[in-house]
């Protein structure tokens, strides 16, 4: 007696389910693998991530170190980037001629730059290996039929449709959530991630567009320094943004979404320098320049506008020279240069950049095949699951790599 072939059911048309969906059928070409996605765009994201260019990956090909650009899910993604890594999506895209670029920075773009190719790529092998793509096709729940014998999917059309495998690659959807739990599954409660900061001072909105190669940032709520990241800053007209916030707010999402994103930020202008460093710079400034006006000569490696900002905020006029500084207010300036206190009074957003931390708990899945622990027949991929990284295409990967386990564990007839 001929067995029937599997039916796979991806719900999601982003980069997880795409790429889950194509690994499935390549690895099973007798299984029937469907993708549904609710709207009518497929890989909305994919198209305007990194400013329409798609940051596709970042060239860190250890494991070890890949994981350290993890706030949530590092240890889980242990293993699985030992299966699949950011090498291993250089060489599938490269496979069916999508080659990548690696900036100095190490993020990863398609040579064409232009995120088309990535989604044109996506849309087209999944056509060639036999997914069937369903456009505008909301679920609205998800019932497992009886035990180890699949899933009756409830569409908003009113049409039910049977699976034997499904694939939850839903990102950070209510509507996904909703059927992870009617699942039994448990969510951790998703909060916002990849932020910038809104700090309410009018005299460093004024400096937007201004950026320093390197600066220390150190969060403190209720009194407590929390968390420290140093990179690149940004001023922006709502406060500051760059890599170093970036970074700071991922890792601080908890903690900031619990304080309702008031909290105090410590920054250190020159983290190059120790603080008895900065203080003697500043002496010997003082001693050479002594009838010079502090404003326009500064002595350390930072933008003078935004010296002009920092004397001020120091006690300095523009008026003050050197040789009258007081020692009170040099200490004020050391503090300043190293210890600046912000207050970050909320969030703002990072362009087109969705990322909540938060998801389907991590105990609960097997990321050897991405296959819950709990049910039977049921997989995940992407940001559905507790998982998210930094800026700078770590998300990506996390979505090919989660997205390739599931496909390949889905795939496997036994």
């Amino acid at each position: 007696m001929k067995l029937l072939p599997l039916q796979i059911v991806v719900i999601g048309g982003g980069a997880a389910g795409f790429f889950g969906a194509i690994a499935c059928a390549k690895a099973n070409p007798d299984a029937k693998v469907t993708l549904l996605e609710a709207s009518r765009q497929p890989l909305a994201k994919v198209l305007i991530s990194g400013g329409g260019r798609c940051n596709v990956t970042h060239a860190c090909f250890y494991p070890e170190e890949l994981v350290q650009n993890y706030p949530r899910g590092a240890k889980a993604l242990r293993g699985a980037f030992t299966r699949f890594q950011p090498k291993d999506t250089v060489a599938w895209f490269a496979a069916v001629g999508v080659y990548l670029n690696i900036e100095t920075d190490g993020r990863m773009f398609p040579v064409t730059n232009n995120s088309e190719t990535i989604v044109e790529c996506l849309i087209k092998n999944a056509a060639t290996f036999g997914v069937k793509l369903c456009i505008s096709t909301p679920v609205t729940s998800v019932k497992q039929t009886s035990k180890d014998q699949g899933f009756d999917i409830l569409l908003k059309s009113g049409e039910t449709m049977k699976c034997d495998r499904l694939l939850l690659a839903t990102g950070s959807s209510l509507v996904g959530y909703k059927i992870v739990q009617e699942l039994g599954h448990q969510i951790e409660p998703p909060v916002p991630s990849l932020f910038t900061f809104n700090i309410v001072d009018q005299k460093l909105r004024e400096l937007a567009g201004i950026s320093v190669n390197s600066a220390q940032l150190r969060l403190s709520v209720g009194g407590k320094s929390q968390l420290q990241q140093t990179g690149p800053l940004l001023i922006t007209h709502w406060g500051l943004s760059g890599p170093a916030v970036l970074k700071l707010s991922a890792w601080g999402a908890r903690i900031l979404h619990e304080s309702r994103y008031q909290a105090t930020l410590l920054i250190n202008w020159l983290p190059h320098l120790q603080q008895d460093q900065v203080r003697q710079q500043i002496l010997a400034i003082k001693d050479e320049w002594a009838k010079k006006a502090i404003a326009l000569h500064r002595g350390v490696d930072l933008p003078h506008r935004l010296w002009q900002y920092i004397i001020a905020r120091a006690g300095v006029t523009t008026e003050d020279r050197w040789a009258g500084i007081s020692h009170k207010t040099l200490n004020q300036l050391v503090q300043e240069l190293t210890q600046g206190q912000y207050l970050i009074s909320g969030k703002g957003a990072f362009k087109e950049e969705f990322v909540t931390c938060g998801g389907v708990k991590l105990q609960e899945v097997n990321f050897k095949t991405m296959e819950s622990r709990l049910v039977p027949g049921l997989y995940f991929a992407g940001e559905i699951l507790d998982i998210d990284g930094v800026t700078g295409g770590f998300n990506f990967q996390s979505a090919w790599t989660t997205g390739y386990l599931a496909g390949v564990g889905m795939a496997n007839n036994s």
